[in-house]
């Protein structure tokens, strides 16, 4: 009897054991425990590993880039990072748990969905595509059939590749800067993906990723301002019924007819510049009463003379489709990534398309700001790029650019025996001594010529800097300074210079840039700008200068701003982004 119940015992045992070897083979890895429900949201402890096929198609997918079920199929600017993040885990899933799309996972396909408000475009992370995908899981688990572990490899894999996009194109952009020779280093922002997914995403609730994801945008409130203003956009775009005013043959004034008063009023009406409240009679088609100021207020906030005259070129802004208007704060988005996300101190910042300089404090208020000149949209762009000012001279000497000089000078100095002294020029060597102030003759004519010799223009009111330039060290040599030019800030397009940057209030910036040097009050800063030598002031803390391009702006009054795509980088950009994945990196 005893033996019986031993042989029964040891039969059970054998059993058992079987069964646990049956199960390890089935699932091609050692049996693991799973101490997280996929219907719970919590953290997941335990992966799901593949079988030995599984495991290869996935490596192969990986190693190849390429994979047919993605919008993009063409992930090779991620293998690494892709590759870095399955190795360590044996290329175990994970964003699948017993067949089905984990709670993480379906929160972060809820927030690929929304990705147009963010100003990116959802459907590049196949946000159409993740509920069939996640159905077919859940269709075949219901029905107790097992789907294969290629399927599941090819679902796991996708989401990776799109978390990972989206959160690179989120925090840094979509496209590298450099690529339009732009001096801005995206470098120093990116993050360790694979890192990133496992300490953020998988090891957190169901619930917290949303904000972890959002956490990773520019903490800019022109950026929020700007994001806001896309959705508002987006919206006004389906309910336009695009409509297009009629180019009249002269400027319409206030009191004229007007055929494309109905529309006018009705598009004004829309984007918020003619209240609702307002009384305006349409049927007549007489121009006139609040729709003037309406016409001027969209001037203003389209970068033209508010005049309220409505002329070829107020048309031509009215009859930009507001679907281009979201294009545009869309682009802003993109560049809004590209720049620091902090910095030592608060910055200036010079947007050119706008023409305009904000000195920003603490609370990102913008604490001054003033028109400016930029570098003219053929042959002399102002760059794009990112700096650290780090001194003002006032009173300072221009050297003239070789370029200026050879294309413009010598040719006047030739046809002009007086120019020189006219326009307080003189000619200096290698040391700077003075060669020449007034005449010229033929053999100083080929020192300069051939660059042994270089002009210089001497401190004071004639001075195409003016009296003050402020230096932030760069390989463009682009500085901004005053100028005696003043009447060019009055007109509403801005770019005159050869692509420094011409300030409108010279004395207004430099009590600004001085503020913590107590020392240099606004007295002081006048007396040395009349002085009689040129006098240079290292500032105690170098300020950050960020040169931009944004032809949508929304400053902090929330009134959504446009400007023309003056060195066409907008249209550069959309060009690039069109191709899809992967971008120049």
């Amino acid at each position: 009897m005893n033996a019986i119940i031993h042989d029964r015992g040891l039969l059970g045992l054998i059993v058992v054991l079987l069964i646990v070897v049956s199960c390890s083979r089935n699932s091609g890895q050692p049996a693991r425990a799973d101490r997280s429900s996929p219907q719970s949201g919590g953290p997941i402890s335990a992966p799901q590993h593949l079988s030995r096929e599984g495991e290869t198609s996935l490596r192969g997918w990986i190693e190849s880039g390429q994979l047919s079920d993605l919008r993009w199929p063409d992930f090779s600017d991620y293998r690494v990072h892709v590759s870095n993040f399955y190795g360590p885990t044996g290329y175990a899933l994970a964003w699948v748990r017993n067949g089905r799309a984990t709670p993480q996972a379906v929160a972060i396909t809820q927030v690929l969905a929304q990705a147009d408000d963010k100003g990116l475009r959802a459907e590049d992370y196949d946000a159409s595509r993740w509920p069939d995908r996640m159905a077919r899981l859940d269709s075949v688990k219901s029905k107790g059939a097992a789907i294969s572990d290629g399927d599941l490899a090819k679902f796991d894999l996708a989401l990776t590749v799109c978390v990972m996009r989206y959160i690179s194109d989120l925090h840094i952009g979509k496209v590298n800067p450099k690529t339009f020779h732009f001096g801005l280093d995206i470098e120093g922002k990116k993050y360790s993906l694979p890192d990133f997914l496992r300490q953020r995403l998988i090891s957190v609730d169901a619930e917290s990723v949303k904000a972890v994801l959002d956490a990773v945008e520019p903490a800019f409130e022109g950026y929020r301002r700007t994001q806001k203003a896309l959705q508002t956009y987006q919206d006004l775009a389906k309910k336009d019924d695009g409509g297009q005013l009629p180019v009249p043959r002269k400027p319409v004034k206030p009191g004229d007819t007007y055929p494309g008063v109905a529309r006018l009023v009705r598009l004004l009406r829309l984007v918020g510049d003619l209240p609702t409240e307002a009384a305006v009679n349409s049927d007549q088609e007489i121009y006139e009463g609040a729709l003037v100021d309406a016409v001027k207020r969209f001037q203003l906030r389209h970068g033209l003379d508010p005049s309220g005259r409505i002329g070829a070129d107020t048309v031509k802004e009215l009859n930009v489709p507001l679907s281009r208007r979201a294009e545009q704060l869309r682009l802003t988005l993109e560049r809004w990534r590209w720049v620091p996300h902090d910095f030592a101190r608060p910055p200036i910042i010079v947007n050119i398309p706008e023409f305009l300089l904000r000195g920003w404090n603490q609370q990102q208020h913008a604490e001054v700001q003033m028109r400016v000149v930029v570098g003219k949209a053929y042959h002399h762009k102002t760059p794009v790029f990112f700096n650290q000012m780090r001194y003002v001279i006032f009173r300072p000497y221009w050297n003239v650019p070789a370029g200026i000089l050879h294309s413009e000078m010598i040719p006047k100095i030739e046809k002009d025996p007086g120019y020189l002294s006219r326009e307080d020029l003189e000619v200096v060597d290698g040391k700077e001594q003075v060669v020449t102030a007034s005449t010229v003759g033929s053999d100083v004519l080929e020192r300069l010529r051939s660059g042994q010799l270089a002009i210089r223009q001497r401190p004071g009111p004639k001075n195409s800097l003016g009296l003050v330039k402020f230096l932030f060290p760069n390989e463009y040599n682009v500085y901004m300074h005053g100028t005696p030019a003043t009447e060019l800030f009055e007109k509403s397009r801005r770019d005159f210079s050869h692509g420094c940057i011409r300030v409108q209030d010279p004395v207004g910036l430099a009590v600004w840039v001085l503020h913590d040097m107590p020392e240099w009050t606004q007295d002081r800063i006048i007396a040395a700008m009349n002085g009689d030598h040129p006098v240079q002031v290292n500032l105690a803390r170098p300020i950050p200068v960020l040169i931009v391009y944004g032809t949508a702006v929304v400053p902090e009054d929330g009134e959504v701003h446009f400007f023309e795509d003056i060195y066409g980088y907008d249209a550069e950009l959309e060009a690039v982004l069109a191709k899809g994945y992967p971008y120049p990196g």
